[in-house]
């Protein structure tokens, strides 16, 4: 065990999988995590059981969704109790209810629009409900550089970005987040930034001085904070140099960091990541994180080997 972050974010974790998974099971990779109101946990990953759900303390409930996915990527919670699961390798956002009932499907499953055309979807990546009135914002950010509303039916309304470094474009737009006010946080990860917009798509903000920004979670409860996930942003000859991710960032929403939670370089010690990916909070402060270990770090390994990738970080009152 070992506490990573400082002042009020202080943090207990394991550097273990977290989650009882059933025996003979595993996630390969957890690729995101969403938690419910309920403090139940959702992990989308790329093993044998796409989503598996958990209650607070990792005691298995169920899971589902065999079958259904391609490449799972990104996953967010909707109202009233339904869940957005994204799959950027047959270009797809599913609706479903948190038992596994297919709601609606957004895009043609294995038909992707052009690349960098503009369309819905060509690789997408997350998505992101907004709590004042259910409109939905997907990131288009492999193939694409957009965000694209919907209605909370599922009816297009408009999109936005272009492929770029200035305010406003990204470089891989991955990972999407709304604030109770409904202004917009994304994770862009290419150009280690998060940036701001409010409902209409207009730029707010960025925030610069940063690793490789791969997720992004607004804590919507009492401590209306922001918690960033980061990759590694350094080179082989770097590894082992300091305060460079992959780690945890905690901020307010103007932009201020109130904690950094990892110091080290990737590895499987307690206190480091190996490539948070998605990232998501409950109501007693506790932060989920999902890393594609494998895809980053394990498959270069000689034998290929599957990694830790979901860790839990304990709030230390």
């Amino acid at each position: 065990m070992a506490i990573i972050g400082s002042g009020k974010y202080r943090y207990e974790i394991t550097g273990k999988d977290w989650g009882d998974l059933p025996e003979g099971w595993t996630y390969k990779e957890a690729t995101a995590v969403a938690v419910d109101a309920y403090d139940n946990v959702y992990v989308f990953n790329r093993g044998g059981h796409p989503i598996i759900k958990y209650d607070r303390n990792g005691k298995f409930i169920k899971s589902w969704g065999e079958g259904i996915f391609t490449v799972p990527h990104g996953v967010a919670m909707g109202p009233d109790d339904t869940i957005f699961c994204i799959d950027n390798g047959d270009h797809t956002v599913r609706k479903f209810t948190l038992d596994g009932k297919l709601l609606f499907t957004l895009g043609e499953p294995g038909k992707p629009a052009p690349a960098m055309s503009g369309k819905p979807f060509c690789l997408p990546t997350h998505a992101a409900v907004d709590p004042r009135n259910g409109n939905l914002y997907v990131s288009d950010g492999y193939g694409n550089a957009k965000v694209h509303q919907y209605t909370p039916d599922g009816r297009y309304v408009t999109s936005w970005g272009e492929s770029g470094t200035d305010p406003g474009c990204f470089n891989i737009v991955h990972n999407i987040s709304i604030d109770r006010d409904g202004y917009i946080y994304i994770g862009d990860r290419e150009n280690h930034r998060v940036q701001v917009f409010d409902s209409k798509g207009k730029f707010q903000q960025q925030w610069v001085n940063m690793s490789k920004c791969a997720a992004v979670c607004v804590d919507n409860g009492n401590e209306d904070v922001v918690y960033v996930g980061e990759y590694f942003a350094g080179i082989k000859s770097n590894i082992t140099g300091t305060n460079l991710g992959p780690r945890v960032t905690v901020m307010d929403r103007k932009g201020k960091v109130l904690a950094r939670c990892g110091e080290y370089s990737y590895g499987e010690d307690a206190g480091r990541f190996y490539a948070p990916h998605g990232i998501a909070c409950d109501s007693h402060g506790d932060i989920y994180v999902a890393e594609v270990a494998y895809s980053e770090i394990g498959r270069l390994m000689t034998p290929p080997t599957i990694l830790r990738s979901l860790q839990k970080l304990v709030r230390v009152r």
